[in-house]
């Protein structure tokens, strides 16, 4: 079995007043591929603060600008950049609202008050279904989990042990390495808002996976903030018989949607 630590982190959107999308409140999603703003610039600055002597076996972002810029920002900030690699993964890009896409978010909103859905629930025309998007995700984890698997075999600690059980539920302290004691390999994918959400429900409601204790579905489910964090400790196995296919056995979450290390920047948003 491997132990991996998977950190998931919303990829700054540039900010009210610093472009003329967000002036303008428009919908960006894939089509619309913007560059950080100054305020987007120092959030991920933070954000790399923060993560710098955390150590990741690899970095995979979405191939749009914003997260991009991100992720080479965290890079830039960490102690052990020289032995990361980053990967440019389609597979995380934003979720795809078709025509909605460089019109105002308000045009969303009356679109799916006329269809009868909530916003969030509802697709425009070209758009991708919330089930398509899951797809991707279930399709960026198995791509993830397979080369994990590949590189690491049953590697589970950082002794480099062989483990066949998972570690014990840690303790969420706010450090930026809660979790990670006894994970032998850490991951980072920096992917987009409406992306992350499905993903964060996915592992949560279809993984099985254990919430943090005391923790509301409002608040596991909620809007991640720009750079917020999140991460999940997974158990994987190769199934028996399953031709080199990978499962989870065991998951944890240990926080979603993180943000202290964004200060007085959380509000300029």
């Amino acid at each position: 079995m491997t132990v991996l630590a998977l950190t998931n982190l919303h990829g700054p959107s540039p900010c009210s007043g610093e472009t003329q999308y967000n002036r303008d409140k428009l919908l960006q999603g894939q089509g619309v591929d913007t560059t950080l703003s100054e305020t987007g610039l120092r959030q991920a600055e933070a954000v790399g603060l923060y993560l710098r002597d955390v150590l990741f076996n690899v970095v995979y972002s979405s191939d749009l600008r914003r997260t991009c810029q991100t992720a080479e920002q965290i890079l830039r900030s960490n102690a052990s950049r020289s032995s990361m690699e980053l990967v440019l993964e389609p597979l995380l890009r934003e979720r795809g609202f078709g025509i909605a896409e460089g019109r105002p978010k308000e045009h969303l909103k009356n679109m799916a008050n006329t269809a009868g859905q909530s916003c969030r629930d509802y697709t425009p025309p070209g758009g991708e279904t919330l089930d398509q998007v899951q797809l991707r995700v279930k399709g960026f984890l198995k791509v993830l989990f397979q080369r994990m698997m590949d590189e690491h075999g049953d590697v589970a600690a950082s002794s480099g042990t062989t483990t066949t059980a998972a570690p014990p539920l840690p303790t969420a302290n706010g450090s930026p390495e809660d979790g990670l004691e006894g994970v032998g390999v850490h991951v980072l994918a920096v992917s987009h808002g409406a992306y992350i959400r499905v993903a964060v429900k996915h592992l949560l409601e279809n993984q099985g996976c254990e919430s943090p204790a005391g923790a509301r579905a409002s608040q596991l489910f909620s809007p991640c903030p720009n750079t917020g964090v999140s991460r999940f400790v997974l158990t994987l196995r190769r199934i028996p018989g399953g031709g080199g296919d990978v499962e989870i056995v065991a998951a944890r979450c240990i926080f979603t949607n993180r943000k202290d290390h964004l200060g007085t920047l959380k509000d300029s948003c």
